[in-house]
């Protein structure tokens, strides 16, 4: 079940940037190539990242490849979840992106400016550094890598440093577009040292996807310049589990929101509230399915031995809160040459029977696991329900799962989440046109769609005058008691107390009116 590819050659193309010295010279090339790229037609920039394309779908086994070696994860959970929405999101951006990027025209607010028109325009940042996560190396900076290019900017990216194959399989991708010499750069600069020559450099933005931790040492360093951030985060994200849902269908979304990459989502399921009068049927059935997955078929390794201890640290610390062990999946039986034999972890359905001596403490409840770990907890009603799923202080997925759609969309409009799906979770990802994003600890800023597209490109508004003729404003100097007296009519005419005094200021506004065209 662990085969993999055709294609077992890994990609060998090295960091372009291997360190921190190198950091200025690397700007320098790609403001120079920034600028000149800008400049092309939006049509021959989609044009070359279409070649990007063309170059990806004909090594999907190598890029697989190049995912199972650095992270673990399992082939199908590489092509689902990796190279199929790297697909989507390309197609996707190339076709909406010079849509995203049309100046829009912006109504009048009221009377007194009636010669002015505004429109927001869109630019560049200029170079935009991506710092990207071990758990999705590869379609969570791929999609930030395509906008950013469509949107005229330059690149450097961080890739994690346990992805280095990755790296290179999207180093040659992007080569493949016939890129500008120095539009993008792959960055092999190691992890903790990444963070602070990214913000020192003076690139004009920066989109990190990491930890709640790393991503507020980020902004810390970021505020003295000032330099805009995007935070993608941490999350525990809640599922509602509603009397009347499919529970069939629930425990298998739980069993792959919660299970799938081994647990290492940051939008994946992690409390389960379940409605108490489906409680135990509920749990029966995901319990079911957890005990029969197959480790290193259906249930792949940490990526790292540290992620494996961090869970077992959780575990441990939820079971000394009062969480009770419900269900376990089988242990692995190391296959030989397993480079990733000593990081299986058994799944676990945890519950937190009523009374535990410090529940509500548990890292499963409190905290990001990010692991194989899901909690099922029992609540009395929506409300409940609500409540517990909102207490978190993170804000990044959640689900509701009901068959009254009305009933979900309404549960789900009160989550307090950057995205909440109704009868499926953590998808929402794999989404080119939904934004992805989360509230409080889970980070700010969006990443996909058109909100996560203008995120690549500086918002200016250009404010037009359309008076032929006019020689001033009305409220320009000199100033006068004539003046004061206009303004004050336009003002009694637009916010008077009835109708009455608005219409008594209507001669004071026709004798200032004149003064557009005065040179006194």
């Amino acid at each position: 079940m662990r085969e993999v590819t055709k294609e077992s050659v890994p990609f060998t193309a090295a960091p372009s940037l291997r360190d921190t010295a190198g950091m200025a010279a690397a700007l320098e090339a790609a403001r120079k190539a920034q600028a000149a790229w800008a400049a092309m037609p939006y049509r021959e920039r989609a044009r070359r990242l279409r070649l990007a394309g063309t170059f990806m779908s004909g090594h999907i086994d190598a890029i697989i490849g190049a995912i199972h070696r650095d992270n673990g994860k399992l082939p199908l959970d590489a092509l689902a979840a990796e190279l199929l929405p790297a697909f989507m999101s390309l197609d996707y951006y190339i076709r909406h992106g010079k849509r995203f990027m049309r100046p829009q025209a912006l109504g009048g607010g009221n009377l007194l400016m009636f010669n002015k028109r505004s429109a927001l325009v869109y630019r560049p940042y200029g170079v935009v550094g991506i710092i990207s996560p071990w758990n999705y190396p590869f379609a969570i900076p791929f999609s930030e890598v395509v906008m950013a290019l469509l949107a005229g900017n330059a690149v450097i990216l961080k890739v994690a440093s346990v992805t280095p194959g990755v790296g290179a399989a999207l180093a040659a991708i992007f080569a493949a577009a016939e890129l500008p010499a120095g539009l993008f750069t792959w960055a092999g600069i190691p992890g903790k040292e990444a963070g602070p020559a990214f913000i020192a450099s003076g690139m004009d933005k920066l989109f990190f996807t990491g930890s709640t931790a790393t991503g507020r040492e980020l902004m810390a360093l970021a505020a003295p310049r000032l330099l805009p951030l995007v935070l993608e985060l941490g999350g525990a994200d809640a599922a509602i589990i509603c009397e009347d849902a499919d529970l069939d269908r629930a425990a298998l979304g739980i069993l792959w929101s919660g299970y799938s990459n081994a647990g290492q989502s940051c939008g994946g399921a992690q409390r389960i509230l379940v409605h108490q009068a489906v409680y135990e049927p509920f749990l029966e059935k995901l319990c079911a399915l957890v005990k029969a997955l197959r480790p290193g078929a259906d249930l792949g390794p940490m990526t790292t031995v540290n992620q494996k201890r961090s869970v077992e640290k959780a575990v441990e610390a939820s079971l000394a809160a009062g969480a009770v062990v419900a269900a376990r999946s089988p242990d692995y039986i190391p296959e030989p040459g397993d480079p990733f034999a000593d990081r299986y972890l058994s799944a676990l359905v945890l519950t937190l029977p009523p009374g535990a001596p410090a529940g509500t403490a548990a890292p499963v409840i409190t905290d990001e696991v990010f692991g194989p770990v899901t909690v099922v907890i029992p609540v009395k009603d929506d409300e409940e329900a609500l409540r517990k799923a909102n207490e978190s202080s993170y804000g990044l997925t959640g689900s509701v799962w009901s068959r009254n759609r009305r009933r979900a969309r309404l549960l789900a409009a009160r989550v307090n989440a950057g995205a909440v799906m109704i009868n499926d979770h953590l998808m929402s990802h794999g989404l080119a046109e939904t934004p992805w994003g989360g509230f409080g600890d889970s980070g700010l800023g969006r990443t996909h769609g058109s909100l996560g597209f203008r995120e690549m490109l500086k918002a200016q508004v250009v404010v037009d005058d359309i008076l032929p003729g006019a020689k001033r404003e009305l409220w320009w100097q000199p100033y006068s008691a004539k003046v004061y007296q206009g303004i004050r009519a336009i003002t009694e005419f637009l916010g008077g107390p009835s109708l009455a005094s608005r219409i008594g200021a209507i001669p004071g506004v026709l004798r200032i009116v004149g003064r557009y065209w005065s040179k006194k």
